[in-house]
C-alpha cells in the first residue's frame, strides 16, 4: 500500500483553507453590502408577519403595509385581498363575500 507524499497532503488541506477563507469573506462582504442598502434605501414598508398553507398550492397570508395589516390569499395565479384593517385603531374591512347563484327549485 502506498501512500501520498506529505507534500499533496499539506496542498490539499492549504487549498480547502483557502476555499472556506475565501466563502467566509464573501459572506462578510454581502452582509456588509446589504446594511448598506438598508440604511441608503430607509426602512421597510412591507412586511410578511405570518403565511399559513391551505392545500397543496394555496397560501393565506398577513402583510403589514405601512399602518394596515391585510390578510391575502395567493393561488399559483392570483393574489385576493381578503380583509385589511388599521392596526392603530383596530378598525377594518373585509371584501364582500362572492354572490352564490340562486338555486331554481321546480
Amino acid at each position: 500500500m502506498t501512500t501520498a507524499p506529505p507534500i499533496d497532503w499539506l496542498r490539499m488541506a492549504g487549498s480547502l483553507l483557502l476555499v472556506i477563507g475565501l466563502l467566509l469573506g464573501m459572506l462578510w462582504m454581502l452582509k456588509r453590502l446589504k446594511a448598506l442598502q438598508e440604511k441608503h434605501s430607509g426602512p421597510r414598508h412591507m412586511e410578511l408577519l405570518e403565511t399559513l398553507s391551505v392545500g397543496v398550492r394555496q397560501k393565506i397570508a398577513l402583510v403589514r403595509v405601512g399602518s394596515r395589516q391585510v390578510l391575502v390569499g395567493m393561488t399559483p395565479g392570483q393574489f385576493t385581498a381578503l380583509g385589511s384593517w388599521d392596526t392603530a385603531t383596530g378598525t377594518g374591512s373585509a371584501p364582500l363575500p362572492a354572490s352564490t347563484p340562486q338555486e331554481q327549485t321546480p
